[in-house]
């Protein structure tokens, strides 16, 4: 009986560090870029179509914040996987995670500093 024990605590304490991080994240620069690397998810730059073409970071796809479809296009995304939101400074992408938390997004990475910071750090950005 000892045995089972053991068994189920040690599958329950499996499976909780294989479950998916939760809530939201504010990470500087190295951290993002370490976290957008080497897990799965979602990358999304909140710019202006003419900002993100000016450079964004690589694979990001572009979905305006104040676009009227910004919510339609969001809502296309999987609510389960991470997703991480950057834009020129910071206050875009807030917004974008109040937004993305109100549509039921279970974890979300925000880049501090956006697009300025990340340049600052002597990340890339790609055109």
């Amino acid at each position: 009986m000892r045995t089972f024990y053991i068994i189920v605590l040690t599958l329950a304490f499996a499976t909780g560090f294989a479950q998916q991080k939760k809530g939201v994240e504010l990470v500087k620069p190295a951290e993002f870029a370490k976290k957008i690397e080497s897990k799965k998810g979602q990358l999304i730059d909140v710019r202006t179509p003419k900002e993100y073409n000016s450079g964004h970071i690589k694979n990001a796809a572009n979905i305006h914040l104040y676009d009227k479809d910004f919510e339609q296009r969001i809502a296309k995304l999987d609510k389960n996987k991470t997703v991480y939101v950057y834009c020129k400074a910071g206050g875009r992408s807030s917004d974008a995670v109040e937004i993305l938390k109100d549509k039921g997004f279970l974890h979300i990475v925000e880049l501090d500093g956006g697009t300025d910071a990340w340049s600052e750090a002597g990340k890339p950005l790609e055109k």
